[in-house]
Order: structure tokens, then C-alpha cells, then sequence
């Protein structure tokens, strides 16, 4: 190979070289346009908030209120302060007693077998005098109900109640309670004048007026007093 061959072989590399080169700088700068630029938050951790589905939100709360409830049930019922009267000795199956009042006398005769902290109650307040005086405060077509201290149906104190298989029929004594079928007044009695059969095992039924009729009962209005209560002992 002469000098002018040589001088021209390496024009030739040079050249060559110079467009490998060139076209492998173009391949790489594509390459570097198409990576992707991440978010300035891209390193930031972001927990996801839990969310409950409604229906499932409600079937817990469903469940939190039913086990409530249960936990409620399984409680023992709130006791009320009712006075106690010990063992009953002493106390007659029955008594008989006159209610003295302001339109005549009403006999009657009380249950002390079927009634028995109730009936002495009664007889304790008869004898102490603490009906002396009292009204009746309420008076309807089936009933007439006193002894109550205020004269307006608030009055007196509370006592259990005791249901017994008397039935409630003309002349029936009972006693007054409130919504708690358990406790009843102390103080306040009535006497029914018809048939009340809706009272039998929900009131107190402690006596039965013994008079041939229930005239005196029947003439009862509002306002007339209970002059005293005698007992037969």
C-alpha cells in the first residue's frame, strides 16, 4: 500500500467514525425524552381513610343497640323504697269495719287471708285516726275512691301491691296505684259500684261492702269526707 492508499483508508475510518458516533448521541437523547418525570409528592406516604359501607355501618350499630338492650334485660329491676311490715301474725282471716262518712255508714268486711299487709295497713290507719275528716276526690259512674291526705289524688305513700283471685264486683275495696302495676298507694282506697272486671290480679282487692245495697256509695259525691273508720276487733 503506497502513502496516497493509507491517507485515504483513514480518511475513511474517520469518517465512518464520526457517523456511529453521531447517530448513537441521536438514539440516546430519544431514549432521555421519553423517561417520565415523578410528582413532587411521589415520596410522600398517604394512608387511605377507612370507610365503612352504610348498611354494614348500620348492622353494627344494630348490633351494638341489641347487645344494649340484653344487657339491660339481664339487670335486676330498680328496687322501690317500699315500707315493710315483717311476719303477719296475729291477723284474722277477716275483719269487719264501718266506714263512717258524710252521707251515711258503708260495712264492709276486710280480706286479711287474701290481703294481708294490706289489710293491716288499713286497720293500722283506721285506728290512728288518719281517715278522720278525708275526702272523696274522685267520683265517676263505676267508682268512688278517697282517703287520700292531699284531697287531689296526689297524696300517700307506697306499699306493694297484692293481687289476689277476688274478683272486682259491686262493693268491691280496692287500692289505688300508678303505672307500676308492683306498687300501689297506701293511703287511697276505692269502691266500685259496677262489675270491673279489668281490675282482677292488676289492683289490690282487700274487701267487700257487706250492706244489702250500695245505696250510701252510690250517693257519695265529690267533696263528702270520710268522718272515721271503726273496726270490729
Amino acid at each position: 500500500m503506497n502513502k496516497f492508499s493509507f491517507l485515504i483508508f483513514i480518511i475513511v475510518i474517520v469518517i465512518f467514525g464520526g457517523i456511529i458516533f453521531a447517530t448513537q448521541g441521536r438514539i440516546a437523547s430519544k431514549s432521555d425524552n421519553k423517561i417520565p418525570s415523578l410528582p413532587p409528592e411521589a415520596n410522600t406516604f398517604q394512608p387511605i381513610k377507612p370507610v365503612q359501607n352504610s348498611q354494614v355501618l348500620g348492622a353494627q350499630q344494630g348490633q351494638a343497640h341489641a347487645q344494649a338492650q340484653a344487657q339491660e334485660q339481664q339487670q335486676p329491676p330498680p328496687q322501690v323504697g317500699l315500707p315493710t311490715f315483717g311476719v303477719e301474725e296475729g291477723l284474722k282471716a277477716s275483719y269487719s269495719a264501718v266506714i263512717k262518712t258524710s252521707k251515711g255508714d258503708i260495712q264492709v268486711t276486710l280480706f286479711g287471708s287474701d290481703a294481708p299487709k294490706t289489710v293491716k295497713n288499713f286497720l293500722q290507719k283506721a285506728k290512728s285516726g288518719f281517715y278522720k275528716n278525708l275526702t272523696f276526690h274522685r267520683v265517676e259512674d263505676w267508682v268512688v275512691q278517697g282517703g287520700d291526705p292531699k284531697g287531689d289524688g296526689t297524696g300517700g305513700g307506697l306499699m306493694l301491691t297484692e293481687p289476689n283471685s277476688k274478683p272486682f264486683i259491686p262493693g268491691s275495696l280496692g287500692v289505688a296505684r300508678g303505672g307500676d302495676p308492683r306498687v300501689s298507694n297506701d293511703s287511697q282506697f276505692f269502691i266500685t259500684k259496677s262489675e270491673s272486671s279489668w281490675l282482677n290480679q292488676q289492683y289490690t282487692n282487700f274487701g267487700i261492702v257487706t250492706d244489702d245495697n250500695l245505696d250510701v256509695v252510690n250517693k257519695i259525691q265529690i267533696g263528702d269526707k270520710i268522718l272515721g273508720i271503726e273496726i270490729d276487733n
